[in-house]
């Protein structure tokens, strides 16, 4: 299944009452507080968008009474977990579903290096290629020395970064000048992990700026969008991911781009559709109810415009406490065809405004101080 259209809304409807329960895989890394938070504020209002019951996090000892919908803390790997969870399609789970770990991160976006770089079990080339003219250049490599070929070739046209396969928010990226600068972080890194998982080596750009494109499936309720990510600097003084600005219509991309929108708002949306529907055929067993793709727009050395996907997100994200604020909103007022919804991640000590919902505010054991909220106001076609 490629895009979610109108036509795949109905079939939820039908069920009987059920449970919205939390998943957390052991194999991934474990959520920081401030993911915990706010993962459970938006499973508790998916309960209440599918009128199921919020019964915290999955038990698989426990005897539920109705259909489970899973709230997974990463997009779910494997046949065999998906049907042990009895997750048949996207009405069962908020997230997405692939057949492969690499799959589920950054490196499923770029080829490899070279036809004899080593390839994990389920690599398609076929998806690279297909993706190719809608992504950056850069390489996705899963040893040692793949990396380093590929930062020779990214290097070659200028400066490169590195980015870690199962990084979010921007933590862990690295500008690398030169190879001496490649070699400190394989220094860093576990050869299994990069196995597995690889890592990415793209050509780094200073002007750029990065849209967001998606969709969100909810019971009988389909929203697309598309917006602006935020920057802004943590507690060590460092830019990170800071919310998402976006515009929401009720309905599938055709909706979406009814709208009056910027030549490269089209493009984005463009390319992450490419994208996805490259990642349907390349992949069997792939499914999402959540579509999230980072998509950037930048600046060449030349003057160049590009346009190109960063990473695909087909799991709880960044802003899904917009799109979640959206749902809500056209839930409440069924003649509500398009709003504007946006979530903020603010470091150090902040006071949300009044009309916020606040999703986290605290002290992280691992990013200090943060308030994560989120906020719903008009947007006028015309």
């Amino acid at each position: 299944m490629t895009s979610l259209t109108k036509d795949d809304i109905g079939a939820s409807s039908s069920r009987a009452r059920g449970a919205v329960v939390q998943y957390t895989d052991c194999a991934c890394r474990p959520p920081a507080q401030h993911e915990i938070g706010t993962r459970s504020m938006i499973a508790a209002k998916l309960a209440s968008l599918k009128d199921y019951e919020f019964a915290g996090d999955y038990d698989p000892a426990r005897r539920y009474t109705g259909p489970l919908y899973f709230v997974p803390s990463d997009t779910l790997t494997g046949s065999e977990l998906v049907r042990k969870l009895g997750i048949r399609d996207h009405h069962d789970l908020f997230g997405g579903v692939v057949p492969y770990p690499f799959a589920a991160t950054k490196t499923i976006t770029h080829p490899l290096v070279s036809s004899d770089a080593f390839a994990p079990e389920g690599w398609s080339h076929e998806f690279a290629r297909s993706v190719q003219g809608v992504v950056l250049f850069g390489f996705s490599a899963f040893s040692p020395a793949d990396l380093r070929r590929a930062t020779a070739r990214v290097l070659a046209r200028g400066r490169a970064r590195f980015k870690p396969a199962c990084g979010i928010g921007g933590r862990g990226q690295t500008v690398i000048m030169s190879a001496a600068n490649l070699e400190a972080i394989l220094d860093t890194i576990d050869p299994a992990e990069l196995a597995l998982y690889g890592a990415v080596i793209e050509q780094n750009f200073d002007r750029i700026e990065t849209y967001s494109v998606g969709q969100t499936y909810v019971a009988d309720l389909l929203a697309t969008y598309y917006g602006r990510q935020l920057l802004t600097r943590d507690n060590r003084d460092v830019n990170v991911y800071g919310g998402s600005d976006l515009i929401v219509v009720r309905g599938d991309y055709d909706d979406l781009l009814r709208l009056e929108l910027p030549p490269e708002a089209r493009r984005a949306i463009k390319n992450a559709r490419i994208y996805e529907a490259a990642a349907s055929r390349a992949f069997p067993g792939w499914l999402a109810s959540r579509r999230n793709y980072d998509v950037a727009q930048v600046v060449e050395d030349d003057g160049r415009r590009s346009c190109g996907v960063l990473e695909q997100s087909w799991r709880i994200g960044g802003a899904s406490a917009a799109e979640i604020a959206a749902l809500e909103a056209f839930r409440a007022d069924p003649s509500l065809r398009w709003t504007r919804a946006a979530c903020f991640e603010v470091y150090g000590q902040h006071q949300a405004p009044p009309d916020a919902v606040v999703h986290f505010r605290g002290v992280d054991d691992r990013v200090g101080p943060i308030t994560k909220y989120s906020q719903v106001k008009p947007y006028d076609n015309s």
